[in-house]
């Protein structure tokens, strides 16, 4: 494509996304700056619709763009625009250390609001996990709460039935002799490593750690993936969407299962920076009207999760990129300062 239809091609982006009408000729022609008369710019969009980089509706003479011009233009013609200071405002002041669930809600709505599409935000079940503390808080004579603080900063509690009645301080015991020893390690490995140094142990504290492991495990057994979705009714405001009974209904079965989306948030989890998926290029969302973008979040330096938007084709890209980009980067802070809290 030669600079010319370049240009062409990102005016009648450009005029689709904000007017959300089929762009003409002359409007070309008068707004490209290329000084073309109505006639060549004709000609250059017929260049670009054999080229499949835009099309014409059936009730206008005017062109839209398809997938394929979007793409064209997100790849190579886009500049985004920064942020406004109250929108960066309005973003830290919600994203504030607390506790990760309430994050993650916090950052779907976000999201939503500012973009007013859907916003999700998946955090991961955590693969062979781990944690960073526990505690043993004695209930009764045969029943101890177990404490685990994930290397997230989540909580999970977990009840232990023992055979023996433990004290208070056998209890401090044990959970120093884990902590020390096994913190930060899989669950699954520790109770291989347990079983040589158990035999140090006295008999009773042998089936409170084993308890205690097999609890762990347990825990992160029933972590599964959780997808936070805000804001979903957002796009029965979309014209494409909105006109066809059909489409919505698939669009809000999704949401619903949330399976799909699961599945594609777990794909972006594994790639670098703001992911884009236009269309069907997805393969997961079931409409080609619909794009959505994602970026990956982090504890530490370690990817949890995955956040983004789901909109209409007809997305103002340069302004929804840098809200997902940055809204990931203030929710990784805001949990890894929330872990080293806890």
């Amino acid at each position: 494509m030669d600079k010319r239809a370049q240009i062409i091609l990102k005016t009648l982006v450009e005029r689709y996304i904000a007017d959300g009408e089929p762009v003409g000729s002359r409007v070309l022609s008068r707004q490209s700056g290329l000084e073309l008369s109505p006639a060549t710019v004709r000609n250059v969009m017929a260049d670009l619709e054999e080229m499949g980089f835009i099309a014409s509706p059936h009730t206008s003479a005017g062109r839209i763009p398809t997938p394929r011009g979007y793409r064209f233009f997100v790849d190579t013609l886009m500049i985004t625009k920064p942020l406004e200071e109250v929108e960066i405002h309005q973003l830290e002041d919600q994203l504030q250390p607390s506790q990760p669930q309430q994050l993650v809600s916090s950052a779907a709505n976000m999201l939503s609001e500012l973009t007013h599409f859907a916003g999700v935000v998946m955090l991961s079940k955590r693969q062979g996990a781990t944690f960073r503390h526990l505690e043993f808080l004695r209930l009764s004579e045969r029943r101890i709460l177990l404490i685990i603080v994930t290397p997230e900063g989540e909580v999970q509690n977990r009840i232990l039935h023992t055979g023996h009645t433990f004290t208070q301080s056998q209890l401090i015991e044990a959970a120093n002799f884990l902590n020390q020893h096994y913190a930060g390690q899989d669950f699954n490995a520790i109770r291989l490593n347990l079983a040589e140094e158990l035999k140090r142990l006295r008999e009773d504290m042998v089936g409170l750690m084993t308890l205690a492991v097999d609890a762990g495990s347990q825990a992160a057994a029933d972590a599964s993936d959780v997808v936070v979705v805000s804001g979903e009714r957002n796009l029965l405001q979309s014209d494409n969407l909105a006109s066809n009974m059909g489409r919505l209904r698939r669009l809000f079965d999704m949401f619903d299962q949330k399976t799909a989306l699961l599945q594609l948030l777990d794909i972006t989890q594994r790639a670098q920076g703001v992911q884009i998926y236009i269309g069907g290029e997805s393969g997961v969302v079931p409409l080609d009207e619909m794009s959505i973008v994602t970026a990956p979040y982090e504890v530490e330096g370690r990817i949890v999760g995955t956040l983004g938007v789901v909109g209409p084709t007809r997305m103002a890209y340069e302004r929804v990129i840098p809200i997902v980009d940055l809204t990931a980067r203030l929710l990784s802070n805001a949990l890894t300062l929330q872990l080293s809290d806890t």
